[in-house]
């Protein structure tokens, strides 16, 4: 019989019934603790709210096939409501203790604080920050070397990606601990500096606003952007990587094609970082030089590309668009 760990969340908001959501599923008992002080009639209204969503979510998990509707019940009733009164006693049978109350840094660091005297020194402390930097909390939980953040996209618990962000003393045995275990849920984790945006939301502020700022100039209406991204930006990413993508087409094509829009639309920020340029003149194009920003080396190529134009003629399924050669039959 497999053990698995308890896991403890520290608030019940969104984020922390998007974690219950993710683990409870994967057979985790998840204990959500209430970190604001209450009345009875108050908590047992937040209790009730939380786990209303919870089956809600479940109930959708079982219309899509996730799970048998029968089966929705079962995984609820892995999760619990705790008041902060209670804290001390559910973190006793903590795994793992995720944050995930407001972005406001003096809460946090009151409740990591807190949270950090009820546990033991080996058990894993992560925030689920989005906006602030590992080592800006760091110094409110006792051990240091335990403590990390875990950045979830929503819906928490649906989105397979996981940004793990460790601080200047996070214990590598740590990081690799919170990777198996976010991997053992299905979840697929990477591992990124401690940097303002982490990975996605970086890329995706810049992304955002480009296509906002297409709208406010009139380029395209706001339902043709989002088609485009839908089924042009979005359908390619989702077969390669941004970077893969580059090797792809050749980091050349993406140096003069960012010097023509920098110079044409007036703005500097199109201009190629220089990484490109260096990569240019070490002759890493890409994937028809055998090296870019991954390496090619002894991959059969062929092979490499089928398979990802394979990947692409799934996304045309998906999307009902994949259809068959018109022909002409006397």
């Amino acid at each position: 019989m497999t053990t698995r760990s308890t896991i403890a969340c520290l608030g019940a908001g969104r984020m922390g019934r998007g974690i219950a959501v993710a683990f409870a599923y994967a057979g985790h008992a998840v204990i959500l603790i209430d970190v604001k002080s209450r009345s009875t009639d108050q908590f047992a209204t937040l209790e009730a709210e939380a786990l209303g969503e919870i089956r809600k979510t479940m109930a959708s998990l079982a219309r899509f096939g996730l799970l048998a509707e029968k089966d929705a019940g079962a995984v609820v009733a892995r999760v619990s409501v705790m008041p902060v009164q209670n804290m001390a006693a559910s973190l006793a049978a903590a795994g793992i203790v995720f944050e995930g109350v407001p972005e406001v840094i003096d809460l946090k660091r009151e409740v990591l604080a807190a949270a950090s005297k009820c546990v033991g020194p080996e058990i894993i402390i992560a925030s689920t920050t989005s906006t602030i930097l590992v080592d800006d909390l760091s110094g409110a939980v006792d051990h240091r070397e335990r403590f990390l953040n875990v950045h979830w996209l929503n819906p928490a618990y649906l989105i397979p990606l996981v940004e793990i962000s460790p601080g200047a003393a996070t214990n590598p045995a740590v990081i690799a601990r919170v990777k198996t275990l976010l991997e053992s849920i299905g979840k697929v984790p990477v591992v990124c500096a401690a940097t303002p945006g982490f990975i996605v939301p970086r890329i995706q502020a810049l992304a955002m606003n480009e296509a906002a700022r297409m709208v406010e100039e009139g380029v395209a209406s706001a339902e043709d952007i989002d088609k485009a991204i839908r089924y042009g930006f979005g359908f390619r990413y989702a077969v390669l990587g941004l970077l893969e993508f580059i090797d792809w087409g050749g980091g050349d094509t993406l140096f003069y094609a960012s010097r023509y829009l920098e110079g044409t639309l007036g703005s500097d920020r199109y201009r190629a970082p220089e990484v490109i340029s260096r990569n240019m003149r070490d002759g890493r194009i890409g994937l028809r030089t055998g090296a870019g920003f991954l390496d090619y080396s002894g991959l059969d190529v062929d092979a490499y590309r089928e398979q990802r134009l394979a990947a692409l003629v799934e996304m045309l399924r998906h999307f009902g668009l994949a259809r068959p050669p018109v022909l002409d039959r006397d």
